[in-house]
């Protein structure tokens, strides 16, 4: 999770390891959850941010925790974005197997 500013400047950022997660357990979306609390956490101490825009990229298990994880936070979020890469065809497929 990075925190950053609107000229995207970083300003923070937070890791599943770096909240406390080992292993497998980074992945889960509890962690993302707690990682994105503890990244908004910091970004509001340090920068007094008070409001959000949330990018979200990628697909997995976390994404609606990792938001939930900010509202907790205390910081309004002004809009929600979802910035996944989407493949227009994408690579070539292997050729099928002849058995």
């Amino acid at each position: 999770v990075v925190v950053s500013s609107l000229e995207g400047e970083v300003l923070t950022w937070a890791t599943g390891g770096s909240s406390g997660f080992k292993g497998a357990r980074e992945a889960t979306p509890y962690a993302a959850q707690i990682t994105s609390e503890n990244a908004a956490a910091k970004a509001k101490t340090l920068h007094s941010t008070e409001r959000a825009y949330v990018y979200i990229k990628g697909i997995g298990a976390g994404r609606e925790q990792a938001i939930r994880g900010v509202v907790n936070s205390g910081i309004d979020l002004v809009a929600i974005y979802d910035i996944t890469p989407v493949p227009h065809n994408g690579c070539r497929k292997p050729k099928a197997r002849k058995l």
